[in-house]
This record gives C-alpha cells, structure tokens and sequence, in this order.
C-alpha cells in the first residue's frame, strides 16, 4: 500500500524531471478526432473550411464558458456548450488499475523512481506494479496538459474508487499526483463494472488509456473494450508488468501468496515455469487480441524499463498512425 500516514509523495518520485524534458515536446493524439471546446493543436480533417457550429454539448467542469449557449440555458435551464467543427480537442481519461495484485514489484525502489531515497515513503523496499501505472499516468496527464487539451483520472479496484474531473488547467497535474499518491491499493480487480460507472459519467467522446496489468478474466476485459467501442470512443490498454512475472526467474520451492484473496501456497517453481510462462504470455496475447479486435492499442510496459523511451516510442508511432489515417 501507499503511505497512508503520510498523505503526499512527492510528485518528483512519480515523474523524474529527466522524463518531462523528454516528453514535453510531444502531442498526444488519439486516432480519430474527439469532441472538444477550444481550438488547440489538433487540426481539423475539413482543410480550408471556415469554423463553423456543429452541435451542442453538455457543460463540464473545465470548459471555457465562453462557449456556453446562453439561449439554450434560458429555454431548458441547462448549461450546454457550443462545438464547432474546427475544435477537435482532447478529451483523455486515464484509468488506473489499484487492485491487489498491483502491489507487486521486484525492483529496488531507489533505482526506479530517480531519487535518492532507498524506500518508498511508508518503507517499501520495492517499486510495484502501482508506482509505475501512477508514474504513466502523471507523464500522459503531463503531455495532455502541456498541449492544452483536457484529462481527467480515475482510479478503480472492484468498482470506481476515486475521480478527478477532466480539466485543462494546470493544476490538474498536481490533483491527479495526489489522488494516485494517497490511494490505497486493495480489493480484486473488476473492470466491467468500472466501466460502467465511468462512462455513465461520460457524455461526449473521449481517448481512454487504462493503466493495469489486466489480471482479470479475458471475457470481462473484452466486455470491457466492446462497451467503450460502443460508445465511440478511443482506447489504449497500457498492461504493466513486473519482469518476474513475464521471467519468472524463481529457483527455490517458497510460498506463493495472493493478492487478491487467494490462498497461500508453496511450490516448487522449477516444476512449472514452462506452463507458468505459457500461460502469462498467452494472456498478454489475448488482451492485445481483444485490444485489436476493436481498433485499440496494447502495449505491455515493464516496470524495469524507464518510462521516458517507453511512452516515448508508444506516442511516436501512435501518432503517426493517427497521421497516416487523417492524410487518407
């Protein structure tokens, strides 16, 4: 768990500055062309049109007002705001795995997070699977912030635990660092009933990035992927895994416990790594199945490389795809 009598991480621990001088200069662009209030820096596909009304929207906490209809809101007493064809936007929501299992890790603390403590704050030796899904998820708040789009975050075991509304001011990032910072990691994982809760709160169409080493059943993370793909929107499954798990580089019999309210057991791992790999890597090939079978994007981040040429190369191609679509 996350220090809990503390109350705050440094932010410095999550994202070392050498990561934001690497990121900074990035844009984060989803593959197709999201609603949106401000007319930032992602081009529209009408080429040489004038800006023009498209539709209406429901206000959201974080939009320029001055886009707000103020006719319709004296006919309906509903705050609603103006789109226009040109404002394409981001609206990215982040979403971050804290179930049991992400408590794993099996790096030295001090050399993940770039600082020089040898613990994290509530006297972790090791960097979990939870660091580094709440280091992601600063870095992309980070670039989507910088580029003046809008992000928000949520934070999900067995159902919605915390929320950050999406917004573009600045102090968002420092709002996102602290919800991650201060959550406690417990309970199983069920994303399906996250999902629901999520876009129940989700009005127009958004790039959704889940941050999670998706230890759940293959059929619930499908169902997952369908209701997002249902609703419009984007999505990009970002699996986090500790090298032990995809090595499983254990030699001597020892007990095994679970995470998630599984029970206790002592084996022999040399008797059953090769079922044991096969079966992690066939896993990790389903969820990116699943991911592609929608149009999504997987990418499995290792909580022993540096997130900055990680997010680096996962944006870099990322958006030349989305460039290659919008040229077509």
């Amino acid at each position: 768990m996350l220090a809990e009598s503390s109350g705050r991480i440094d932010p410095h621990l999550y994202l070392h500055p050498q990561t934001l001088a690497r990121l900074s200069s990035m844009e984060l662009r989803a593959k197709m062309i999201v609603e949106g209030v401000m007319a930032g820096q992602h081009r529209s596909p009408y080429a040489g049109v004038s800006v023009e009304f498209a539709q209406h929207r429901q206000y959201v906490a974080g939009d320029d007002i001055r886009h707000l209809d103020w006719k319709v809101y004296a006919r309906t007493d509903k705050l609603m705001v103006k789109q226009y064809q040109q404002e394409t936007t981001l609206d990215l929501v982040i979403l971050v795995d804290s179930s049991g299992s992400m408590r794993f890790g099996s790096r030295l603390f001090s050399d993940a997070s770039g600082s020089a403590s040898e613990t994290a704050p509530d006297g972790r030796p090791n960097w979990s699977k939870f660091d580094h899904a709440t280091a992601t998820a600063a870095a992309l708040a980070y670039i989507t912030l910088h580029q003046g789009d809008r992000v928000g975050l949520a934070v999900y075991a067995d159902e919605l635990r915390a929320m950050v509304s999406r917004s573009a001011r600045k102090s968002t990032w420092k709002q996102i660092v602290d919800t991650l910072a201060t959550h406690l990691i417990d309970e199983p994982t069920d994303l399906v009933r996250t999902m629901d809760q999520i876009l129940a709160k989700v009005s127009n169409r958004c790039l959704f990035v889940i941050v999670s080493d998706f230890f759940d059943e293959p059929e619930h993370i499908r169902s997952a992927f369908a209701k997002v793909k249902h609703r419009g929107h984007d999505l990009i499954a970002l699996q986090v895994l500790d090298k032990a798990e995809t090595s499983f580089e254990f030699d001597d019999p020892a007990a095994f416990v679970g995470l998630e309210g599984e029970e206790t057991i002592r084996i022999d791992p040399r008797s059953l790594k090769k079922d044991y790999l096969e079966a992690i890597h066939g896993h990790i090939e389903l969820v990116s199945k699943h991911a592609r079978s929608f149009g999504f994007d997987h990418q499995v981040v290792s909580t022993h490389e540096w997130l900055g040429p990680v997010l680096a190369r996962f944006v870099a191609r990322r958006n030349s795809a989305s460039s290659m679509r919008t040229a077509r």
